[in-house]
């Protein structure tokens, strides 16, 4: 499994409505996500500076880089896009994090 860590940011005063909006994710975006290899996925809220942290275990990175190009995942960028930093296309400006520790079993 492949670990990715990202780091997005949601706007100061859309914390609520980020959180709402991913509480009724589609059910085609959950099938899509996991067909394109992901197989865990979490978003952790920095409420004072305003991050998102998102963690990721996937199968393969080419697999998952395909994942931008579905018109369901393009959906949802654009309705996120009020609530988060993103680029023109509506996809959030993201930083892929360095892994610099990992304790595993």
């Amino acid at each position: 499994m492949i670990r990715q860590a990202i780091r997005m940011k949601v706007y100061p005063d859309k914390h609520e409505e980020y959180k709402k909006r991913h509480d009724e994710i589609w059910p085609e975006l959950e099938k899509a996500i996991k067909a394109y290899g992901c197989h865990s996925y979490s978003i952790w809220l920095d409420e004072e500076k305003h991050l998102l942290f998102g963690y990721l275990e996937i199968e393969d990175e080419k697999k998952w880089a395909q994942l931008p190009r579905t018109e369901i995942n393009r959906k949802w960028w654009t309705y996120m896009q009020d609530v988060m930093e993103t680029d023109k296309d509506n996809s959030p400006l993201t930083v892929q994090l360095k892994n610099v520790y990992n304790l595993s079993e």
